[in-house]
């Protein structure tokens, strides 16, 4: 089983290794110091470099880590669906989910899932793409995933995140225990068996979501309305 280490940059990015016992692979680093940091600490071999999508704010660390490490970069935007990485005898699977963009991807192995921006703890990200549709089979895809499974996220959006769900849904009990849970939480993360309860964008075919949408005179007869009018709501 390979592990995760999560590190902030920014304002709010996350970067991430997954790593075995002496290889590893980057994701997102735009917090190439604290990585080169942590690899020679670990003494790992950087393998693979590569991102979730294409955004600036995630690829910004690519070119640092590639030249000190003499790692490989792997351009997930041409790969194919269900490409395989090994990574100390390990598989790393990456699953296309199109949807804040057209490139995005996710990273799965074992129980855990780095989502870049196309979900984050508490919420989903932007449709940048443009392609609504895209985007919902995709959350419909990682909502396929075991309950166990460990959301990465591509960003600290929680705060934000909940504020909305309490507004959304402020009766929701599930909120206040998730966030009893996680507060003395280092790593930001969630599993699907808490995003299921807390997050309505996993959550649209829920009697409490399909009541919100009736009062706000939104369609709600078929999933892919209830998916279409969830997202239209501010």
């Amino acid at each position: 089983m390979l592990n995760i280490e999560q590190f902030r940059y920014g304002t709010d990015n996350f970067a991430y290794i997954i790593h075995g016992k002496e290889q590893a692979m980057a994701i997102d680093a735009g917090a190439w110091k604290e990585i080169l940091s942590f690899i020679k600490q670990k003494n790992l071999s950087l393998k693979i470099v590569t991102n979730t999508h294409s955004h600036y704010d995630h690829t910004s660390g690519n070119d640092h880590l590639i030249e000190k490490t003499g790692s490989d970069f792997l351009n997930s935007a041409i790969l194919p669906d269900n490409h395989k990485m090994i990574i100390d005898g390990e598989t790393v699977v990456l699953y296309r989910t199109p949807g804040h963009t057209d490139d995005s991807v996710c990273f799965h192995t074992g129980n855990l899932l780095i989502t870049g921006d196309t979900l984050f703890n508490g919420t989903i990200g932007n449709c940048f793409s443009g392609n609504q549709k895209n985007f919902y089979l995709s959350i419909k895809r990682l909502m396929s995933l075991p309950d166990e499974t460990i959301i990465y996220a591509g960003h600290d959006y929680i705060v934000d995140s909940l504020a909305f769900s309490r507004h959304l849904e402020p009766d929701n009990k599930d909120i206040e225990f998730f966030c009893k849970a996680h507060s003395s939480d280092i790593i930001i993360h969630s599993n699907l068996a808490e995003e299921r309860r807390i997050n309505p964008y996993l959550r649209f075919n829920e009697e409490s979501i399909i009541n919100i949408l009736r009062k706000n005179n939104l369609p709600y007869a078929t999933e892919w309305e209830r998916w279409s009018s969830l997202m239209s709501i501010e």
